[in-house]
């Protein structure tokens, strides 16, 4: 089986830009699963809109499993930001995989900071200042004060991205080498 790195953590943790960073210093190929969604299925939110959170998790999961079974290089994948956070009947076999990932010794969460209050307005900060997304200050808390327990109860391990990107890489690059 192909190595991957999962970056897992909330939309705005740093997950594409470390990554880029991470793939070049470990000399693997990058994918960004929400790129994949959008090559695949179109606009998250046009997907969300049509059919739900539900179905765009369905969709999402089925693409993760359809991006992974394809990699041949050793890669790292960032996840979307709620793919670990999903309800446990979103798919039959989600709960199992979810477990899969977690618990996979390469899986690296990001999160600015590891207190809830710093950590949200980190994450609330850096989502506003994306002008492709429609969300708003109370969304934007209100998601990342309901995930932000469940990142960190996962049994993975963790980074803070509040550095420089290429720095946090080289922390992850350095746990991966070990």
């Amino acid at each position: 089986m192909t190595t991957v790195l999962h970056l897992i953590g909330p939309g705005g943790a740093g997950k594409t830009t470390v990554g880029l960073h991470l793939a070049r210093r470990l000399g693997w190929q990058f994918v960004d699963l929400d790129e994949r969604f959008m090559s695949c299925e179109g606009s998250i939110n046009a997907v969300i809109e049509a059919s739900g959170y539900l179905g765009y998790a369905r969709r999402n999961v089925a693409v993760y499993r359809a991006v992974r079974s394809a990699l041949t290089t050793p890669s790292v994948l960032a996840l979307s930001s709620g793919f670990l956070t999903y309800p446990e009947d979103v798919d039959v076999g989600y709960p199992a995989l979810r477990c899969a990932i977690e618990t996979d010794a390469l899986t690296s969460l990001l999160l600015p900071a590891f207190e809830l209050e710093a950590c949200v307005e980190a994450i609330v900060q850096r989502q506003l200042s994306r002008p492709y997304l429609r969300g708003d200050r109370a969304s934007e808390e209100r998601r990342i004060r309901e995930r932000f327990p469940k990142f960190m109860a996962m049994r993975c391990a963790r980074f803070r991205s509040d550095a420089a990107p290429d720095d946090v890489a080289s922390q992850i690059e350095r746990f991966v080498r070990r």
